[in-house]
C-alpha cells in the first residue's frame, strides 16, 4: 500500500484528503506545518508528498526546495496542493521541481485519479 504524506495546515483539507486517500487504499501521514512535514519525509520516506504552498511556519516552495536538495527525499514525487490560480501553481511546480499540482477545493474522483497517476 503506497504511503502519502499530506503537508497541509487546514484541518478540514487534511481530513478530506485523508478520507479520500484511505478509501482508495493509501496509507496517509499528516503534518500540519513545514517542520513536521520535513521531519516525516526524512523519517518515513513516503511514496508521494502532497504539499500545501501556504504553511504557517514556511512556504511550500521552501519545503519543496529542501526536499529536492536532500538525497533521501530528492526523488519522492511532490504534488502541490493549492487553491492558488492555475498559472501560479504551474509556475511553482516548474520553479521548485515538483511533479504537478492538484487544485483545492478538490473533486474526490479527480483527486484519487490524479494521485494514482503520480504514483504510476
Amino acid at each position: 500500500m503506497p504511503t502519502i504524506l499530506v503537508i497541509e495546515d487546514i484541518p478540514d483539507n487534511a481530513a478530506l484528503a485523508r478520507r479520500v486517500l484511505n478509501a482508495y487504499g493509501y496509507s496517509v501521514l499528516e503534518a500540519a506545518d513545514a517542520a513536521s512535514g520535513l521531519d516525516m519525509a526524512l523519517e518515513q520516506h513516503p511514496d508521494l508528498i502532497l504539499l500545501d504552498l501556504g504553511l504557517p511556519d514556511a512556504d511550500g516552495q521552501t519545503v519543496a526546495g529542501v526536499l529536492r536538495g536532500t538525497p533521501e527525499t530528492q526523488n519522492i514525487p511532490i504534488v502541490v496542493f493549492t487553491a492558488w490560480p492555475e498559472e501560479t501553481a504551474r509556475q511553482m511546480v516548474r520553479a521548485y521541481g515538483c511533479n504537478g499540482f492538484i487544485r483545492k477545493p478538490l473533486s474526490v474522483v479527480d483527486f484519487a485519479q490524479a494521485i494514482a497517476s503520480y504514483l504510476a
